[in-house]
């Protein structure tokens, strides 16, 4: 078994994953990350050789990884077609990180297609028998939603083309999971539409920077229709005010906590004194114009409100252009007194991404 890198605190080597939505892009996010090499493995995930350790966390492309990764050890191989891998593995992972006392251990899959049954269950097993191993994890076996944020985790990735792990805190990673946030399947035939589980992920991700709203809490809904976002708010038993020109999906007529307010968006005036603890922006056009709409209403969220807001860029097509929106948008939203708290691409994002915001106070 070799380990290229024999530190656990610091490396050049990288586990990335892109979204295939920027598959145009790979070549210049790669640039900027100042990658020596590249190695396609499984699905969106590229292993890399950076000029400093730092390139991943502090390039301003680290909005285009959905998951990174040190990979401080890795296994070539074909597991597959080892014998004993599992235990081989799992004995290997001890010796390297047994002594570092990782708040836990997580293994996920290179491609998690459903058709490669086989990883899933070797990642399971891999994980069950390393929880058996690792003395501080015998009596304490944190499930992914339990663990600290900023604590590092043991995570590992396995696929035909072997093993790759390293420690680092969920938040560095930027995910709970291994490769990212948890998927929310949209197979149910009462989905009104798939924003509904990009409402889900966004919420499970804002987990690792603040604690979910209680039940009751009242939200703002900018751009509703059909209501697939409405709908995953209300089963979550938050009170919606759903804003949109367009008419909500006849399944929600009857929901009790659902106040409907057919309006363009950029009409609209709410009662004076009127406050939310949240409020979601998913307009269609241009993040720089949807952003002044939110900063408009923003007067009536309480302090540290929440804002989740989709980041859309119609007709952008290059990185910079990207980055260049994003910072606008920061900005003109930080002077309203909303301060970016997290950005990511969710599973469920096209040529978009989500970005979270706290409301504090204006600066004007």
């Amino acid at each position: 078994m070799s380990e290229e890198s024999s530190s656990v605190t610091a490396s050049h080597r990288w586990l990335i994953r892109i979204s295939d939505v920027f598959v145009d892009s790979v070549e210049e996010i790669l640039q900027q990350l100042e990658a020596t090499t590249s190695m396609k493995l499984g699905h969106e995930y590229y292993l890399i050789q950076t000029v400093n350790s730092d390139a991943v966390r502090q390039s301003g492309v680290s909005l285009f990884l959905r998951w990174n990764l040190p990979i401080q050890h890795s296994w070539p191989c074909h597991p597959q077609k080892m014998e004993n891998f599992v235990e081989k593995a799992a004995q290997a992972l001890f010796l390297k990180f047994g002594h570092l006392n990782p708040q836990t251990i997580l293994v996920g899959q290179l491609n998690p297609n459903p058709s490669h049954i086989y990883y899933k269950g070797l990642a399971s097993n891999l994980r069950g028998r390393m929880l058996q191993l690792f003395p501080s994890l015998k009596e304490s076996k944190l499930d992914v939603e339990e663990q600290n944020s900023e604590a590092p985790t043991l995570f590992c990735l396995v696929g035909k083309e072997g093993l790759f792990c390293g420690m680092q805190s969920p938040k560095e990673c930027n995910g709970l999971y291994p490769g990212g946030t948890k998927y929310i399947s949209q197979s149910s035939p009462h989905t009104i539409s798939r924003a509904g589980a990009k409402v889900a992920e966004a919420l499970h991700y804002l987990l690792m920077y603040r604690s979910a709203l209680p039940v009751d809490s009242a939200w703002l809904e900018l751009g509703a229709s059909p209501g697939g976002m409405t709908s995953e708010l209300l089963s979550r038993d938050y009170r919606v005010t759903a804003v949109d020109r367009a008419p909500l999906d006849l399944r929600l007529n009857k929901e009790r906590k659902l106040d409907f307010i057919r309006s363009d968006v950029a009409t609209l005036q709410l009662r004076e004194g009127t406050k939310y603890e949240a409020m979601l922006c998913d307009l269609n056009g241009k993040g720089q114009d949807s952003i002044k709409q939110v900063i408009r209403l923003s007067k009536h969220l309480k302090k540290n409100g929440l804002v989740l807001f989709t980041l859309k860029l119609p007709s952008v097509k290059t990185v910079q252009e990207s980055l260049a929106v994003l910072d606008s948008v920061v900005n003109a939203a930080a002077v309203a007194g909303l301060y970016l708290l997290a950005k990511t691409h969710l599973s469920y994002n096209r040529h978009e991404f989500t970005l979270f915001f706290e409301y504090q106070s204006a600066r004007f």
